[in-house]
């Protein structure tokens, strides 16, 4: 199988290093990987705000870079939860359609498609997990605490075959970080406050770091650790199984 290697704006500019750690695992794991040097925005700002038709140009140029691959990857939840669900053509609805199938958040690949069931990797840290709302709520990566039903994580999954690695509880596994996209600026006071509470559960709970398959959130808490001085930092979950000492 190949599969297209899809990198959202915000990683490209700000976080490259998850973005390489993705490539060079899905490399490792032996993954057909190809990066579509054209590929630029998914549009999922601008629908976000409210503004979805003015996402044709966006939706046709992800349909040209990428409907000839057997599986489209990116280490972003919520920019796949985007495509899955707001992906349309006016002139390739049928090729829409498809890759609204096969496009997949890098741990579902990994745990769903590859079925990895072990990694050479070694990170020895204390690491909290952070479930963003698009990969717990959108594309099920973890189990809602709402919910009666049995517990599973396929991001705590993958870090159980992280070699030093020690996952630590967190008091509430799955709240909201606060940062919800254009949320952070219409409501700042909000926004920050329940940032400041998914940094506190992590931090007192004695993580390292915190981990999360989506960059946007990580971003978020990532500015509140550094304005409170906090030697707690944040990594994408790719870089962690990519991890090598």
């Amino acid at each position: 199988m190949t599969v297209g290697l899809f990198i959202p704006c915000y990683v490209n500019q700000f976080y490259p290093r998850a973005a390489i750690a993705t490539l060079q695992l899905l490399q490792k794991l032996r993954v057909d990987i190809v990066y579509p040097p054209k590929q630029t925005c998914c549009g999922q700002p601008m629908a976000n705000a409210g503004f979805e038709n003015l996402t044709a140009g966006c939706n046709e140029l992800f349909i040209d870079n990428f409907s000839r691959f057997d599986y489209i990857v990116a280490p972003s939840a919520s920019c796949v939860l985007h495509v899955k669900d707001h992906l349309h053509s006016e002139k390739n609805e049928e090729q829409a359609g498809m890759i609204r199938k096969k496009i997949f958040e890098l741990v579902e690949f990994l745990t769903d498609i590859l079925k990895v069931d072990k990694l050479d990797a070694v990170f020895p840290h204390k690491v909290g997990i952070h479930h963003s709302c698009h990969g717990l709520r959108g594309l099920h990566l973890a189990q809602m605490s709402e919910l009666n039903a049995p517990p599973f994580s396929k991001p705590q999954y993958l870090l159980s075959m992280v070699k030093g690695l020690e996952q630590v509880t967190l008091d509430r596994p799955d709240e909201c970080c606060g940062f919800g996209g254009s949320f952070c600026i219409a409501e700042e006071a909000v926004s920050v406050k329940m940032g400041k509470d998914r940094v506190t559960d992590h931090s007192k709970n004695g993580a390292e770091y915190i981990t999360s398959s989506d960059l946007s959130c990580l971003m978020h808490l990532e500015g509140i650790l550094h304005r409170n001085k906090s030697s707690v930092k944040v990594v994408h979950i790719a870089e962690i199984l990519n991890a090598t000492i």
